[in-house]
């Protein structure tokens, strides 16, 4: 691995990702890199949380959950020339035939970004687009400063979204049963 950071006037490929530096938080949209600023004590917090409950809730189940750092190849192509690839925090896999040593390589099933200051317009508008463009069935929003969580389902290729606040318990339609408490998740 090379420790050159990426240079923001270049376009990207996955193959280019795999020679940054491991130490390298980035993502790339459409051959553009983002840089990623390290998550506040508060963001990993709530991660800690829904990720426990996920991890819980899916032992002995078919589905996965991962976290950051894993890569998320929305658009693979066997040559590595995709231009997308993304690092949610928290996401969970049902198909076992799209995830290698590395990546997940297709759309996840449930992808769930935390917002921090510095990402909420990328992790809204161009992650939301991509997420829905690429299948991605279920996609939450959680946002740790407001305290409340959208709930972006697929239908017909349209998200219908939901929004909950922090006394709300919020229901997974991808893993049924799966309920999270949110006042858990939003308490110190």
């Amino acid at each position: 691995m090379s420790s050159v950071l990426p240079d923001d006037n270049e376009y990207y490929t996955y193959a280019d990702f795999l020679e940054w530096d491991e130490s390298v938080r980035a993502e790339i949209i459409d051959g553009e890199v983002y840089m990623m600023a390290s998550p506040t004590k508060e963001h990993q917090r709530i991660f800690r949380k829904i990720f426990t409950r996920l991890s819980n809730f899916l032992e002995g189940k078919t589905c996965e959950v991962f976290s950051a750092p894993f890569d998320v190849r929305l658009f693979p192509k066997s040559d590595l020339s995709d231009n997308t690839v993304v690092e949610p925090d928290i996401l969970v896999v049902c198909d076992p035939s799209k995830l290698d040593d590395r990546s997940c390589n297709g759309a996840p099933d449930l992808v769930i970004e935390i917002l921090s200051p510095s990402n909420k317009a990328h992790d809204k508008k161009a992650k939301f687009q991509k997420y829905r463009m690429a299948g991605v069935r279920e996609y939450w929003v959680v946002d740790p400063e407001e305290k409340y969580l959208e709930i972006h389902i697929l239908d017909s290729g349209r998200y219908i979204t939901t929004v909950y606040d922090a006394a709300d318990d919020a229901p997974d339609t991808v893993l049924p049963g799966c309920v999270i408490k949110l006042a858990d998740v939003f308490s110190a």
